[in-house]
């Protein structure tokens, strides 16, 4: 197994499309409201990707034929944003946060705006999966392959999705996760499918599992 970096060629000058800037604007509205009333504290490094980069890359990756299917999943998806333009770009849609404020707030939003968009409250490291400090970063611990009394593990699942059958996966990682999340990705994924990963100030790189 292993991961080959595709190239992308991002279209930033063509205007979006008006549901993708109505869901950009409001979403923003909603975040600086969130942050303002000071809901927001837990996650003082919170700062959203790049909308416009976002869904540039997704539309390039679907243009060019690189996509196997169209299940796509946003780890950390915070208010959705992502999740939301992967639909509106007529994906089938999921958004994976664990934390109850963004939880809610991205379903509501999603709903309110009547994107088709289903968000996971759980973990985006599956049941055996964890993560430990490394040298220079965040290191990926795997699980056993047998229980202690010698039965096989399972696949990793998520409640509501098994990460076998996304064709995309989309995450913003903290930084020092960046290769955790690309070992995570390994780790989940079938032959394929993509890892679309923001790396900040308007950068983004894409990868397939061969």
């Amino acid at each position: 197994m292993s991961l080959q970096e595709i190239s992308l060629t991002l279209d930033l000058k063509t205007p979006l499309p008006d549901d993708v800037a109505a869901l950009i604007e409001e979403a923003n509205r909603r975040a600086e409201t969130f942050y303002d009333a000071g809901l927001g504290l837990r996650y003082p490094k919170y700062i959203p990707s790049d909308p416009r980069v976002v869904h540039a890359a997704i539309a390039c990756l679907q243009s060019e034929g690189h996509l196997r299917g169209d299940v796509f999943c946003e780890w950390g998806c915070g208010f959705a944003i992502a999740a939301g333009i992967a639909a509106l770009l007529g994906m089938r849609a999921y958004g994976i946060e664990i934390e109850d404020e963004l939880f809610e707030r991205a379903s509501q939003l999603m709903e309110d705006l009547e994107i088709p968009v289903e968000i996971l409250q759980t973990d985006y490291l599956p049941e055996g999966f964890d993560e430990s400090e490394g040298v220079g970063g965040k290191d990926l611990i795997l699980p056993q392959s047998t229980t202690p009394r010698g039965g096989v593990v399972l696949p990793p699942e998520y409640d509501g999705l098994d990460p076998a059958e996304v064709d995309l996966f989309f995450v913003y990682p903290w930084p020092g996760q960046e290769q955790m999340m690309m070992d995570l990705f390994t780790a989940v994924s079938d032959e394929g499918a993509i890892l679309l990963m923001y790396m900040g100030e308007g950068e983004i790189e894409a990868f397939i599992r061969d």
